[in-house]
């Protein structure tokens, strides 16, 4: 079973607790419970995960309204973000074809379950496997996944979106802090029952990188930039890497 997580904003945020599990990395979680999980994610996300403004930032500046722009996106979970990316671009009149992986068939499950959406497919996949392949996209991006990857994991990403990545890469994070904890425990005390976002929401804090941390774990070709609230954005491009 998962560690057991202290008393909310008692605990300890000194130094990432990297050995802290989440319910919904055990194989053998409720799948009721996971399914509320991923439905919940759709409600969180647009709330923390500021893709919206990266989005506007830093990709729709790259789009083209005539030539079609290939993103994958890795650990893509219940696949609400690569969704919203591929409906911002639509709405934009933009064309974007958006590759979706996760190699958890939980996950896969859940997001092939939803409504097909045009220029978005759904893998189950590891990163490796599209190098393997061969595979290039304009743009790689993730969510909220670095903080789960051992250094080895994380190492094995990093190298693999480089591969993968001709344009751009934005892989995006939670950054550990006070307030990043003691406001998702407080904002979610009253909802999502019977889900494992409150409790995995925790660990997931408790688990991230500041920013100093992840630069440090990062090849120095990459850029960190922090973002509010409580959050980080690990980018690079090739044009930057090659300079």
């Amino acid at each position: 079973m998962p560690q057991h997580l202290a008393a909310p904003v008692r605990v300890s945020l000194a130094s990432r607790a990297s050995t802290l599990t989440e319910y919904m990395d055990d194989p053998n979680c409720d799948p009721r419970a996971l399914r509320r999980s991923y439905a919940g994610f759709r409600v969180v996300n647009p709330v923390v995960s500021g893709w919206r403004h990266t989005y506007r930032r830093l990709i729709r500046p790259l789009l083209s309204a005539s030539e079609p722009r290939t993103l994958l996106d890795i650990g893509s979970g219940g696949g609400d973000v690569p969704r919203s990316l591929a409906r911002w671009a639509t709405r934009d009149g933009l064309l974007l074809d958006v590759t979706a992986i996760d190699p958890n068939p939980r996950a896969y499950e859940y997001a092939t379950s939803q409504p097909a959406m045009p220029g978005v497919r759904f893998r189950l996949a590891y990163s490796a496997e599209l190098v393997a392949e061969g595979a290039r996209f304009h743009f790689v991006t993730s969510n909220h996944i670095l903080h789960h990857l051992s250094e080895q994991e994380l190492r094995g990403v990093i190298a693999d979106t480089e591969t993968l990545c001709t344009v751009l890469a934005a892989h995006s994070d939670i950054a550990r802090s006070r307030f990043a904890y003691t406001g998702f425990s407080l904002a979610t005390l009253p909802f999502f029952a019977g889900s494992y976002i409150r409790h995995d929401g925790l660990a997931s804090i408790r688990r991230s990188y500041t920013v100093p941390e992840l630069r440090a774990a990062l090849p120095a070709r990459w850029r960190v930039i922090p973002q509010s609230p409580s959050r980080l954005l690990a980018t690079w491009s090739p044009d930057v890497a090659d300079r």
